[in-house]
């Protein structure tokens, strides 16, 4: 086994993903040093490299892997899950997601696939600004931390991320078989917050309709 693996594991990182900044925290020496001891560990097959400079260690010497919404916030930060993936997790869908579905700030979409790991997918919304974390919750993985949004704010940016009209939003909810009494048991004050937070003008009117059952 690698030095820089004995001392990860010896530091309590064995399951979590860890960065060159905490690398360096970690490792005493030069900044040569500590890239010879990432590079043997890469080559020896007991370090993964997530992304540029994002490290996890390999499966095989971890007791359980980083939860999936874990994994996907470490890959591009500031992100949230959402979509299909948060709304199987609330029990909103009766379908698993094999994709993790997260919004991400920007503009830019970004597909991360990593063999061992799973598929990644991030996407832009039109978002008021200040409004990105409305109706989205910290969630706790086995001691590490994720976002991710409230079933309704879920369902929301997936209107928003596909443009649909009233009708449309009809032919998805009952195509992925959500229950009109979840939407029903949504509070007030959630609806009013929602109405907020995207920047399309379309977006309050399919949240009018959504709320007052418009949607028929």
């Amino acid at each position: 086994m690698q030095t820089l693996t004995e001392k990860l594991i010896h530091a309590g990182w064995a399951d979590r993903v860890f960065s060159q900044a905490q690398l360096a925290r970690l490792l005493e020496g030069t900044p040569q040093r500590r890239y010879n001891l990432v590079n043997r560990a890469l080559q020896h097959g007991e370090l993964l490299q997530l992304r540029r400079g994002l490290y996890l260690l390999a499966p095989q010497l971890q007791n359980k892997l980083p939860h999936p919404f874990v994994l996907a916030q470490a890959l591009q930060s500031g992100s949230y899950v959402s979509f299909e993936t948060a709304l199987s997790f609330h029990g909103w869908i009766p379908e698993s997601v094999p994709v993790t579905l997260s919004v991400v700030p920007g503009r830019r979409r970004l597909e991360v696939d990593l063999a061992a790991l799973g598929l990644f997918r991030y996407y832009p919304l039109a978002l008021r600004q200040g409004y990105f974390l409305e109706a989205v919750d910290r969630h706790t993985f086995a001691g590490q931390t994720a976002l991710v949004a409230q079933p309704l704010r879920a369902l929301l940016d997936i209107v928003c991320l596909r443009k649909l009209a009233i009708d449309s939003i009809q032919a998805l909810t009952q195509s992925m078989r959500i229950d009109d009494g979840l939407l029903m048991q949504t509070k007030s004050p959630t609806w009013q917050a929602l109405q907020q937070v995207y920047a399309h003008k379309r977006m309050a009117t399919a949240i009018d309709a959504l709320q007052f059952g418009q949607i028929a």
